[in-house]
């Protein structure tokens, strides 16, 4: 059958008039780079696609390491910044009771402003004075400090007379291993156990105060375990096996072994990694999930921790200790748009494990989780794509070593949205009464139809 010549016209000023548009709409998404082969292969081969570039909708979302040391705070709550840090450190070390050396600094962080100052802060407004509080060790005392960073000058200087210690440094955690390992009751031990010294590793379980003999004394419990054959290592523990140390004298103040009859377990099939799987799972192959973003992300990150979504909005950081922390939650209601306070400031406690077991090897365990070591440095790098979505924000630490010096944990806490099936405003009726009520939406964009169009028109079209 003949294709009568209006039509035709018709048709080829549609095609062009088409690829224009298809061509038009694909410039104006944001194009990124390096999408994985496995999503770019299932994209390819979509037959829902026939109008997409491969690359428009798929975004690795690789968070780029940035020098911090521009840094400056908007917000009266913003972490202290590097230089901030430093100049803290520099103050310290000129300040006449902490000479003629230098303090172990066991927390250096924002010395938050009253309440009240920070409800009655608007952005353009200028910040409250900003300071420090500084938690630092120096000849068996713990100094509390305040630091005022706009005069230079240390406001507060408390030292504490009460039982116990600051949180222990990562430096106070790698003495006591040291001196443990290097006594030579536990080389005696382990060889007993048939076990090789250089297979041990050892970790302070739980730090804590147990009893007037530690009175005036930074004591630590250290147990190890065997790494033979397992990255896995606490699933071969030396039970009965404990040392107390003593961090400050540097020596093994209490040896405890009453563990030399139980056996060490073996490390066989202990290794968890994916990689060291023999063979892979029994499963059937899951396909390639693509949730797509094509406008980007409905979230802003203003001055990299006010966090703007729909009627919400908060503020972002992390804590050495606390790990996240969300402060001045607030949502803005739909009528009047006026904004609500939620949360003045929310972080995740600690989880306690009673262990409850009087043992000598045990009762010590009274686990604060993390918390003891803190939660922001003992935090992991997120992986892009594996750990966090694409379009995902990342957001660094800035944190303090033992020494006062600042150093970055990088890509700590990542913001995305994950849609949850509006499970707040979904709502339906079973049809008793002769009607259906359904929050139902079908929405077909401009692109999607000129697709399907294009393609009905491609398959159908009178030959």
């Amino acid at each position: 059958m003949k294709t009568p010549p209006l039509l035709r016209l018709t048709f080829i000023l549609f095609l062009i008039i088409l690829l224009f548009t298809c061509s038009w709409y694909s410039l104006n998404l944001p194009v990124f780079s390096d999408p994985p082969k496995s999503i770019t292969s299932w994209l390819g081969n979509s037959k829902s696609r026939v109008c997409a570039h491969l690359g428009s909708v798929l975004e690795t979302g690789i968070h780029k390491p940035r020098d911090h040391m521009e840094d400056v705070p908007h917000h009266p709550l913003d972490p202290l910044t590097m230089q901030e840090i430093y100049k803290v450190r520099t103050i310290l070390s000129t300040y006449p009771p902490l000479l003629p050396s230098f303090p172990a600094i066991h927390s250096l962080s924002l010395e938050e402003p009253h309440k009240d100052l920070v409800l009655k802060w608007k952005e353009g407004d200028p910040l409250p004075p900003r300071k420090a509080l500084v938690i630092a060790l120096l000849n068996g005392q713990s100094h509390v400090l305040s630091v005022d960073l706009d005069s230079g000058l240390v406001t507060s200087n408390k030292i504490n007379h009460g039982s116990g210690y600051p949180m222990l440094t990562m430096n106070d955690i790698s003495v006591a291993i040291q001196v443990a390992l290097s006594h030579k009751e536990l080389n005696k031990s382990t060889i007993k156990r048939g076990i090789s010294l250089s297979d041990l590793t050892c970790i302070t379980p739980s730090a804590g105060w147990f009893g007037p003999n530690e009175e005036g004394r930074r004591i630590i419990k250290v147990q190890c375990f065997s790494n033979q054959g397992t990255p896995n290592f606490y699933m071969r523990p030396l039970e009965g096996l404990t040392m107390t140390v003593d961090i400050d004298k540097k020596e093994v103040v209490k040896f405890t072994d009453t563990g030399g009859g139980i056996p060490v377990p073996k490390g066989t099939d202990t290794d968890y990694r994916f990689k060291a799987q023999k063979e892979p799972p029994k499963m059937k192959p899951i396909n390639p999930i693509s949730i797509e973003q094509p406008l980007g992300p409905s979230f802003t990150v203003e001055d990299g921790h006010i966090v703007k979504w729909a009627n919400w909005e908060f503020h972002l950081k992390a804590d050495q200790r606390a790990g996240i922390v969300i402060s001045r939650a607030m949502v803005s209601d739909s009528e009047t748009g006026v904004p609500r306070s939620v949360m003045y400031k929310g972080f995740s406690s600690e989880l306690f494990v009673p262990y409850m077991d009087p043992d000598e090897n045990w009762y010590f365990k009274s686990y604060m989780d993390a918390g003891e070591f803190g939660m922001g440095v003992t935090a992991l790098s997120l992986v892009p794509l594996n750990d966090c979505p694409r379009h995902s924000y990342y957001m660094d630490g800035i944190f303090v070593s033992w020494d006062g010096k600042p150093y970055v944990q990088p890509s700590i806490i990542c913001v995305f949205e994950r849609y949850a099936g509006d499970s707040s405003w979904r709502h339906s009726e079973i049809p008793v009464n002769g009607f259906n009520v359904s929050d139902i939406n079908i929405i077909v964009d401009a692109h999607t139809f000129l697709c399907v169009f294009f393609f009905f028109f491609f398959v159908y079209f009178p030959k």
